[in-house]
């Protein structure tokens, strides 16, 4: 009997890298672990802490298409915040709740599809008028995936599509180097340095009129292009990008810096930023 099984390779670990799911209907190959090296970044804090924070309430999907370890890397990062409340949010409470009580959704490695099978129609259109209204969002990965706006199950609140529909581009420690627009939200970080991708969306803008472009935050400055996946699309794309969607923020990251020693701050400062200027004072 053929098994379907819904695969997006974006698991989050912060350790190790398990096989993890994909855009698509069919069974990945079997891949074996992806180990981060511990001092992969010199052992330093790339990504400084952010500053002066105030009290934001943060929500983590965690359900279809969200591994445990995609959801626990995400509320590890956050953790050292105080300032930040962040709280567990199943499919049916996206779609049910209302989620003007909280500051920012976060959506995790995993599966893109899957996410949004999880949440259903109901919780799609939940997100989109949280966004819409003044929220903040939050996607890794699969999270970036569905946030984009050429798939029918995305939720279409960023204006970039994917460069192919080839996904399956491999685990890989690759370069970063941010971008002059990045500096100020994720600090100045001088020449390149290093994060764990996993098959992350390569963002390419859309044709949305609705909607502004998104901004590059850091860029690929090397690439992984296994499974004939088109060659030389990946270099100088956005791994982090940003944009607006009615009165909210949208924060994006391809790669998982939570899952890459020295950028664990990286996520909690989309986070701030995505909470709006209301809610901190320092991130722009």
């Amino acid at each position: 009997m053929k098994i379907l099984i819904t695969r997006l390779l974006c698991f989050t670990v912060i350790s190790a890298c398990i096989p993890a799911l994909a855009q698509d209907e069919t069974k990945p190959k079997t891949t074996t672990k992806f180990v981060v090296p511990p001092d992969v970044n010199g052992n330093k804090t790339v990504i400084a802490l952010p500053e002066k924070i105030l009290p934001i309430k943060v929500g983590v999907y965690s359900g279809p298409g969200a591994p445990q370890s995609s959801v626990d890397a995400v509320v590890k990062v956050m953790k050292p915040f105080t300032e930040a409340t962040t709280v567990i949010l199943s499919g049916e409470e996206i779609g049910t709740l209302n989620l003007s009580a909280y500051d920012v959704l976060v959506f995790p490695g995993g599966s893109g599809s899957g996410q949004s099978k999880g949440i259903g129609e109901a919780g799609l259109k939940n997100v989109r008028e949280f966004v819409g209204n003044g929220g903040g969002y939050v996607g890794i990965c699969a999270g970036a995936y569905l946030a984009c706006s050429n798939f029918s199950w995305g939720l279409g609140i960023l204006n970039a599509g994917t460069v192919s529909s080839k996904w399956r581009r491999g685990q890989a420690i690759l370069d970063l180097e941010m971008t002059e627009a990045g500096k100020p939200l994720l600090g100045d970080v001088p020449g390149v340095f290093k994060v764990r991708y996993n098959n992350g969306p390569i963002l390419k803008p859309w044709t949305r009129t609705d909607l502004p472009a998104y901004t590059p935050l850091a860029l690929f400055r090397t690439e992984v292009a296994k499974n004939d996946t088109p060659v030389g699309v990946q270099v100088n794309s956005a791994a982090q990008a940003i944009g607006t969607f009615g009165k909210g923020r949208v924060f994006v990251s391809s790669p998982h810096p939570e899952g890459t020693p020295g950028l664990e701050n990286l996520i909690p400062r989309g986070v701030f930023w995505a909470a709006g200027d209301k809610k901190q004072n320092v991130l722009p």
